[in-house]
């Protein structure tokens, strides 16, 4: 049974106690030697820092620090010493633009914002984002110029002078003065169907479920996790950087998404947490290599992989099914950012394809009439910030309403069927969940990306993103004669191919749920033009905005 009075101060404290000469944090390198930090030296240094947010800066109990930075070290610095101050850390997501970041920090009345290099620092400097006057901005880059208005972290922490008398007194208050309902962050959602709201989290809701997790998927005594998913998100930072605090095992950090493979390969990791994205596309890579380049996907992925866990968004059977078929064991999760995110993880040992597993230790679900996932728990959010009506609308009785639709089979297993907003209704009134739709259509290998429309019509349509290494082996196969990417798109053999295998997919599936008409896309959707959030679901309002005349030609006639 969980401590009840643990915070994210104490069980850091506690790690740091047990081992503080244990290597714990591991940056690659892949043509150098991996940079390594004991845990001792990450506390000194989180200490460091928190006495200048303290004595420099001024941050008191409650002051809201922002972030916005990839993963790297100053990052988990960062976490730790605004906790140790009792302050709340507020994750930005790096990928946004600056006139977002500044509403963020405008929007939690932040009091200062640390920002990774001279390109985020860039973002905020414009004259017109209205941040407040009073805001304190650090930078870890060392070339942050003065037009940038960033203090270098260097700067920041140059004081030579005795700090431990400093620091013991800021964390012997952390420790005696934390609770664990305080408020911890606040992550701000994607904003999929409107303006970001901003998820507040609490210590319990963090440690509970981190816990919860490594209830689920014990840790080992030589275990590894190689980190690559953003902190910024609650699904890396609770499932990677607080499990890996909670159980004083090793932590790396992936140099960059190029070149996780290679990590891989220098590394050995035994446990990898990722989105389908990753996972199909290394599937897609392995298939690629020549037969004698790499005898399993095991071996691609290091080797001593003991478990890969997914989540963020619907796994596709043929992915999951793939990993399994080679040995590799690939389970599911889900969650929202409201629920810290984990309600429900598959076991590999009970694993059951394509269900997102039976609830973590301490969380109920149920599901509602309508079909609603509804939970509760240690890992309900405390609320959104200075949003009572939004928190009232999904929290009621202790019951946080998901928005998600599912099923529990006898077993207690949760099967996700869709989104409750993302719900079409067509014309004769029949009411279509496009989530499910899609996941079928993207276990076909000649689809990357697919968007199901319908509202209002007659019937359902849709847009889709060839797989282009997919698509160039079935033309070749077939003798398609076509001299460029556009022909391809506008072969009438090509569609040929495209509507058989939509068929193929859809058989299992009602003629209401088939889908009428197709296009094919010439370039993907992505997060920089809006059509997507930073965890890559889908924004549907703006796919359909920016692809407005495709689709209304699929209706046309």
């Amino acid at each position: 049974m969980p401590d009840a009075t643990e915070t994210l101060v104490s069980i850091f404290r506690d790690t740091v106690a047990a081992m503080p000469d244990r290597a714990g944090l591991l940056i690659p390198h892949c043509d150098a030697p991996s940079w390594t930090r004991t845990w001792a030296e990450i506390a000194r240094d989180a200490r460091r820092l928190a006495v200048a947010l303290s004595s420099k800066i001024g941050i008191r109990p409650g002051d809201r620090v922002v972030q916005v930075s990839e993963n790297r070290y100053e990052w988990i610095l960062v976490d730790v010493a605004v906790h140790l101050v009792r302050g709340v850390h507020v994750a930005i997501h790096p990928a946004l633009s600056g006139p977002q970041i500044a509403w963020q920090i405008r929007d939690c009345d932040a009091r200062c914002v640390f920002l990774s290099d001279a390109e985020q620092a860039a973002k905020l400097a414009a004259d017109n984002l209205a941040l407040p006057i009073a805001l304190h901005s650090v930078s870890f880059d060392r070339a942050a110029d003065a037009q940038s208005r960033c203090v270098p972290l260097a700067k920041l922490m140059d004081d030579e002078s005795d700090e431990s008398a400093i620091a013991d007194e800021l964390e012997a208050a952390a420790l005696t003065e934390t609770k664990p309902d305080d408020l911890a962050t606040i992550l701000y959602t994607s904003g999929t169907t409107g303006e970001p709201k901003g998820v507040m989290l609490s210590h319990r809701n963090l440690v509970t479920n981190a816990r919860g997790m490594l209830a689920a998927y014990p840790n080992q005594a030589d275990e590894l996790r190689l980190s690559f998913l953003p902190f910024s998100h609650i699904y890396a930072r609770t499932c990677d950087l607080y499990t890996w605090i909670i159980g004083g095992t090793q932590l790396a950090l992936a140099e960059s998404r190029e070149k996780i493979l290679a990590n891989c390969q220098s590394l050995h990791p035994t446990l990898l947490n990722g989105v389908p994205y990753f996972f199909d596309k290394v599937r897609r890579h392995f298939e690629s290599l020549p037969k004698d380049s790499a005898s399993s996907l095991s071996e691609l992925l290091g080797g001593r992989l003991r478990l890969c866990s997914s989540g963020g968004a619907a796994l596709p059977v043929a992915t999951a099914d793939f990993y399994w078929r080679h040995g590799v064991r690939l389970v599911q999760g889900y969650g929202l950012t409201e629920s810290s995110p984990v309600i429900s993880v598959a076991r590999p040992d009970t694993d059951r394809m394509g269900s997102v597993g039976r609830p973590i230790p301490g969380i109920e679900v149920r599901i509602a009439d309508d079909g609603e996932i509804q939970t509760r728990g240690p890992q309900v959010m405390l609320g959104y910030w200075r949003r009572p009506t939004e928190t009232a609308a999904v929290i009621r009785d202790g019951w946080l309403h998901t928005g998600d639709l599912g099923r529990l089979d006898d077993a207690g297993y949760l099967w996700i069927t869709g989104r409750k907003k993302e719900l079409i209704v067509t014309a004769s009134g029949k009411n279509i969940a496009p989530v499910a739709i899609e996941s079928l259509l993207a276990d076909e290998p000649l689809i990357a990306q697919v968007v199901v429309f319908g509202e209002g019509r007659n019937y359902l349509s849709a847009l889709i993103v060839p797989n282009p290494d997919a698509l160039r082996t079935e033309i070749i196969a077939r003798r398609i004669a076509v001299f460029s990417p556009a022909e391809a798109l506008a072969h009438p053999d090509v569609h040929a191919i495209y509507r058989q295998r939509i068929d193929e997919r859809l058989a299992c599936l009602s003629a209401n749920e088939q889908i009428g008409r197709f296009a094919l896309l010439d370039r993907a959707l992505s997060a920089e033009r809006g059509e997507l959030t930073p965890t890559l679901k889908l924004r549907r309002a703006v796919i359909q905005e920016h692809f407005a005349d495709t689709i209304d030609r699929l209706y046309a006639g």
